[in-house]
């Protein structure tokens, strides 16, 4: 199964002024990256301290992690990296000195 490293952002235009509203916002988006991480659609996630953006690691087809982030549009914008594993970039770089 591929891993895959998901940079989200708020969309500031979305974030409510009213501090009550804004914790509002966040626990719903809480309640549903929780949720994703008992399924196991998420194995780790976090949020950059002082940001409106952060950092998960998800595992899945391309298919999936389409799946999975669309739940979150238009409040939350990502940019998706596949991630290789150390034996991954290994292989690569034995195959250089062939």
């Amino acid at each position: 199964m591929a891993k895959f490293l998901l940079l989200w952002e708020l969309d500031p235009t979305k974030v409510p002024i009213s501090p009550q509203e804004r914790g509002t916002a966040w626990s719903r988006l809480l309640d549903m990256v929780e949720q994703d991480l008992k399924k196991g659609a998420l194995k780790d996630w976090g949020g950059f301290v002082g940001e409106i953006n952060g950092y998960a690691v998800a595992e899945g087809t391309e298919v999936e992690i389409g799946n999975l982030v669309q739940q979150y549009i238009p409040f939350v914008c990502f940019k998706v990296h596949p991630i290789a594993s150390w034996s991954q970039v290994n292989e690569v770089t034995k195959a250089l000195s062939k």
